[in-house]
């Protein structure tokens, strides 16, 4: 187990898919193909978040100002901010390219939605679900460094102060649990929109890369970026452990690896 570092750290934070299985008369909204197979919660962490957040004002500034991609109908959407989804192939390039030379890593958890574990652990309530999956992507994280910043990207009745401070608890909790140890580095939770800070519009486009891979078997994009992916947990893919499946540099994700998905 590593010791805790005395530099701080800065974590930013986002989602990808919905954590929604079941629509109007209990009809199942992932297997009709009406909602995402996954919701995925993730972070990037950097000790130098002014360096990224530099790189990516600036590359948007270069495409703002871009009079080949004035014309462009998502633009109107990417003048306010960087969304992958959202943004054309001329701009995810080039963000990409950004992503690629910038310094930061990468950490994400899938949850397959899986109707019976999504009502049996979590009562298909999706504040319990992204609590409990924040918990456990930062419960071997938290006594890394002395200081954290974990900035969240607002998402309605979701996330909130409170609710990512008790997936902090609950982290140092299993933590303990499993270590036996306490931890008292100082840790702060801050709301804010992705449009107001970049670096939560960089982990955006890494979650978009991982959302790719998983929905629409496209691993041009993650592959791309493999350098920044500490790690990815498949945590209810149970082949291999009934902990879920790890990847990582050494065990990096491909299409071969991934389990198919079924309920």
């Amino acid at each position: 187990m590593k010791e805790t570092d005395d530099r701080k750290m800065y974590y930013f934070f986002d989602e990808a898919g919905s954590p929604e299985i079941l629509g109007r008369k209990g009809i199942n909204l992932v297997t009709n193909g009406s909602t995402s197979k996954i919701f995925i919660v993730s972070f990037i962490a950097t000790e130098d978040p002014k360096s990224l957040n530099k790189a990516m004002k600036l590359i948007h500034e270069e495409i703002v100002d871009d009079p080949y991609l004035s014309s462009v109908p998502s633009m109107k959407s990417t003048r306010l901010m960087f969304h992958a989804n959202k943004d054309c192939a001329e701009v995810r390039e080039k963000v990409f390219r950004v992503l690629h030379e910038a310094d930061f890593t990468f950490q994400c958890i899938v949850a397959r939605k899986k109707l019976s574990i999504f009502r049996d652990r979590y009562d298909l309530k999706p504040s319990g679900l992204y609590k409990d999956l924040v918990s456990k992507l930062l419960k071997n994280r938290l006594h890394l460094n002395k200081e954290i910043d974990c900035y969240f990207s607002s998402m309605q009745n979701v996330i909130w102060k409170e609710s990512m401070e008790d997936a902090i608890s609950e982290a140092k909790k299993r933590f303990r649990d499993k270590w036996g140890l306490e931890h008292d580095n100082s840790i702060r939770v801050i709301i804010q929109k992705s449009s107001e800070i970049y670096a939560l519009q960089a982990v955006d486009y890494m979650l978009w890369a991982v959302f790719q891979a998983y929905e629409h078997e496209d691993f041009r994009y993650i592959d791309f970026i493999k350098e920044k992916v500490k790690l990815i947990i498949d945590i209810f893919d149970f082949k291999n452990s009934p902990y879920g499946t790890y990847y990582s540099k050494k065990n990096a994700i491909s299409l071969e690896k991934i389990s198919p998905q079924k309920d």
